[in-house]
């Protein structure tokens, strides 16, 4: 029923800035949801950030906090990822993904993209 398509991965140097795009199909996008995730070789799927649909609620990992913000645009059905300072550890698989809960468990969320590659140079 939803599918998104993620954008604006690549590569940067430590300390460097990076925003992604995740831009959904469907009418009931302003319904969703919306959250980040990370996979990392050798690492399980990590939570990065959320926002929920009405009150426009954010919500972090403490690893991003104060690095990366959130933000979603209903009217483009669009839900960005602006992350700054980047560190090493920041490199991987980065999808962004819907819920029909306010939630930041990776099983709770119903609908994934293809994933967008963020490598941080050292």
């Amino acid at each position: 029923q939803v599918q998104l398509v993620e954008s604006g991965g690549g590569l940067v140097q430590v300390g460097g800035s990076l925003k992604l795009s995740c831009a959904a199909s469907g009418r009931t996008f302003s319904t969703y949801t919306m959250g980040w995730f990370r996979l990392a070789p050798g690492k399980e799927r990590q939570f990065v950030a959320a926002i929920s649909a009405r009150r426009e609620n954010t919500f972090y990992a403490d690893s991003v906090k104060g690095r990366f913000t959130i933000s979603r645009d209903n009217a483009k059905n669009t839900v960005y990822l602006q992350m700054s300072s980047l560190k090493p550890e920041d490199t991987a698989v980065y999808l962004c993904a819907a819920s029909s809960r306010v939630t930041i468990s990776r099983t709770d969320y119903d609908y994934w993209g293809q994933g967008t590659q963020v490598t941080v140079s050292s």
